[in-house]
């Protein structure tokens, strides 16, 4: 068998073909974490994503660091709710 058939795909995310960035863009969040730039702007501005404004028209930036600290929070507290919130029931899709 080809060994480049058991080769896993190639990534396609930006993120990986390009050097590191300290700061990101909210379009930059916004595909990292698979959410719409909306929603990335609404997690800067009620302050659950520290973000800088920088440049005279004012652009958002998202330090690399701190989207990597606030993913961290989210899992922490997704752990805090399920444990609060124990599976007790088989949902709607699950299968019988």
């Amino acid at each position: 068998m080809d060994k480049r058939a058991l080769q896993a795909p190639a990534m396609h995310n930006a993120s990986v073909s390009t050097p590191h960035l300290r700061f990101l863009t909210l379009a930059d969040v916004a595909e990292a974490l698979n959410i719409s730039a909306s929603q990335a702007y609404a997690l800067v501005r009620n302050g659950e994503l520290p973000a800088i404004k920088i440049g005279g028209r004012g652009q958002w930036r998202i330090e690399q660091q701190m989207l990597e600290a606030y993913i961290a929070r989210m899992y922490e507290e997704t752990q805090a709710f399920l444990a609060q919130h124990p599976f007790t029931q088989p949902d709607a899709y699950s299968a019988p």
